[in-house]
């Protein structure tokens, strides 16, 4: 409900009060009023009434309706002011108008006033509505300016010709221009020079679309430097006038982080593939050969090559293997892993001080300024040197070169260093292995020596795996004495049992391809990390698959995680379809890692883990393994025997 129209009379005369009232009452106006004739009362009445419109006379004893239109206007300028007066001469009345009076009446013409009162409130309200309309345009436009100016996003507008009319800050640090520049160019001519004609191409067609979606391109500053950008256009309308309003967002961070992301998962992918090498591997030189091949091919780096040292005066690095694009560098080297200007380089201080060492920037990096020239010429921008160490002892270093500078992050260095600690213990395990064949061929071990070298081949090579995992150091071992108890006492034939044996020994094999980070995380794996550690059973069978075992050893590799209700994996095979020694295996696995503690959870007790066993015989596991698994572990395990005894 409005309010009461409020209407303050600057009066002397009551009367003359009364009759203006009576006519504003003549048309049915709904209003309050109040008649005041002092300049104190005046004041006080527009502070504390606050009147909609003033009705003044114009001669007052005291005070005039001059000096109160002046009042009024300057501190109430939205109330409006009628002159009521008995005489006023033209040149009074043109003058109180110019000063701000809306209107005037003369007393002996009162019948005017109403319609003078209706015009001015009126006009005012008119006046009202229109600065209001007014402030509210300017309020929008501030906050536009506002939004335009301060946008994170690039904002630019173009016209029909492909002309930049207007844009904010931001596309000027996007681009590396000013604005100024900017309104010369056309859009198409900021991007890189190879794009420019299928750019501009692609501006009519939005031109005529009315819009072109988001894609994905990239700025050219006058600099040189290539800004990538996620850039959207539509079509507006200004006035009578069309142009396109595109949006640019600066991705250079996204992209950077995407390639961090890419580096991260080409340096896993080398470390998986040289794991698989290492583990296939009959030779030092082909385990040389295929590192270095893999971090070239797989990796995406530039030149791979492993040098060892020599116990020489000059203490020389020999190199022993490389791959990548090398046209002669190694020849030129001549470094050393002594204290000189030539074992000072990132080789020599790696094997000194048996930690990597890096250059970031080969064209800058003082160290490698004997070999910069050669480096250069051949397009290696940075390096890295990873320490070769066997108990404590460094015998030799891992070099990769990249063609980009500051290629080499923390966290692909800890990769990489990782795969550096692999090779090395995969050298020491082939030059056990070469010692123990030269030892069986040199002593003509009878066939049960030569089962038993066999044998412990196998367990340097799982050992290699748990070296990776101090969680689970001595797993398969335990695991292949317990499935060898089982099968005994089921009474399987002896030729059987040594499979079981080693099929458990290797049963983990495939975990080579999963990051030790993910082995040993203490929380819960996130589901894409499971699905990794997953994979170990199919990635063991690709390993082993091609070795002439005399038993299925590949098949129970593969199959040791399956159940009997079609719930393991990887295959989700029933049973039936599962092979007994893997099922076998399979008892012995999950009995002997729930009694170990893992970083996630502390080992249980006997009774529980008995209890789970019992709780899974029939549906997940062969009874007849279980039975026979609760006999040896209920008797002490003393059945526990070696399949080679």
């Amino acid at each position: 409900m409005s309010r009461e129209l409020r209407i303050l009379m600057l009066e002397d005369t009551p009367t003359d009060a009364e009759l203006m009232v009576h006519e504003l009452r003549k048309v049915n106006i709904d209003f309050i009023s109040k008649r005041v004739e002092t300049q104190a009362a005046f004041i006080l009445a527009l502070a504390e009434f606050r009147p909609d419109i003033v009705l003044s006379d114009y001669q007052l004893p005291d005070f005039d309706g001059l000096a109160a239109l002046q009042i009024v206007r300057r501190d109430y300028p939205h109330i409006p002011v009628i002159m009521v007066t008995g005489a006023l001469s033209d040149i009074d009345a043109v003058e109180l108008l110019h000063l701000g009076a809306r209107d005037y009446v003369l007393k002996d013409r009162l019948a005017r006033l109403a319609s003078a009162v209706q015009q001015a409130l009126s006009a005012e309200q008119g006046i009202r509505e229109r600065k209001a309309a007014e402030r509210e345009v300017r309020i929008a436009e501030e906050k536009y300016r506002t939004l335009f100016v301060e946008a994170s996003d690039g904002i630019v507008l173009i016209d029909d010709t492909g002309l930049i009319v207007q844009c904010n800050p931001e596309f000027e640090r996007q681009t590396g221009r000013t604005q100024a520049q900017l309104m010369q160019a056309r859009i198409w001519e900021l991007r890189p020079a190879g794009q420019r004609e299928l750019a501009e191409s692609k501006f009519r067609e939005i031109w005529v679309a009315g819009t072109g979606g988001t894609s994905k391109l990239a700025f050219q500053t006058p600099g040189g430097e290539i800004v990538p950008v996620e850039f959207r256009t539509t079509a507006i309308s200004i006035g009578d006038k069309r142009y396109l309003q595109s949006i640019s967002r600066d991705i250079s961070e996204h992209v950077k982080h995407e390639a961090q992301i890419n580096k991260l998962n080409r340096a896993l992918r080398t470390l998986s593939a040289c794991n698989v090498a290492l583990v296939r591997a009959r030779t030092e030189d082909e385990l040389f050969h295929s590192i270095c091949r893999h971090i070239v091919e797989i990796g995406g780096y530039r030149l791979s090559w492993i040098g060892l040292t020599e116990d020489d005066e000059q203490k020389t690095i020999r190199t022993v293997a490389h791959s990548g694009f090398e046209e002669g560098y190694l020849e030129r080297l001549h470094i050393s892993w002594a204290d000189n200007e030539r074992g000072r380089g990132p080789t020599g201080r790696a094997i000194r001080s048996g930690e990597p060492v890096y250059s970031q920037n080969i064209a800058t990096d003082p160290a490698f300024a004997l070999w910069r020239e050669d480096a250069l010429a051949r397009g290696y921008a940075s390096s890295l040197a990873l320490p070769l160490i066997n108990e404590g002892k460094t015998f030799g270093a891992l070099n990769i070169y990249a063609a980009e500078a500051n290629a080499f992050g923390s966290a692909e260095i800890s990769l990489l260093q990782e795969l550096a600690g692999d090779t090395a213990y995969g050298i020491v395990t082939l030059r056990t292995r070469a010692e123990r064949d030269r030892a069986r061929e040199s002593e003509r071990l009878s066939a049960a020596r030569l089962r038993k070298v066999f044998e412990q081949t196998i367990s340097a090579i799982a050992l290699t795996l748990e070296k990776r995992d101090p969680y689970t150091a001595g797993h398969q071992q335990r695991v292949a004495q317990l499935a060898t108890a089982i099968a005994t006492e089921m009474g399987l034939p002896q030729q059987q049992i040594e499979g079981i044996y080693l099929g458990a020994l290797l049963h983990n094999i495939g975990t080579v391809s999963v990051p030790a980070e993910i082995l040993n995380r203490p929380g819960k794996l996130t589901v894409l990390q499971f699905a990794l550690v997953k994979q170990h059973s199919l990635t063991g069978f690709e390993i082993v698959k091609d070795i002439h075992f005399p038993w299925p050893v590949a098949d129970m590799v593969l199959q040791h995680h399956e159940r009997m209700d079609g719930s393991g994996y990887p295959q989700g095979l029933v049973n039936g379809e599962i092979i007994l020694e893997a099922q076998i295996i399979a008892v012995a696995d999950v009995l002997e890692a729930m009694r170990a503690y893992r970083p996630y959870r502390p080992a249980m007790l006997p009774e529980e883990a008995f209890a789970m066993l019992i709780q899974g015989r029939g549906t997940l596991f062969d009874p007849s393994v279980v039975d026979a698994c609760l006999r040896v572990v209920q008797c002490g395990e003393s059945g526990v025997r070696h399949a080679a005894e």
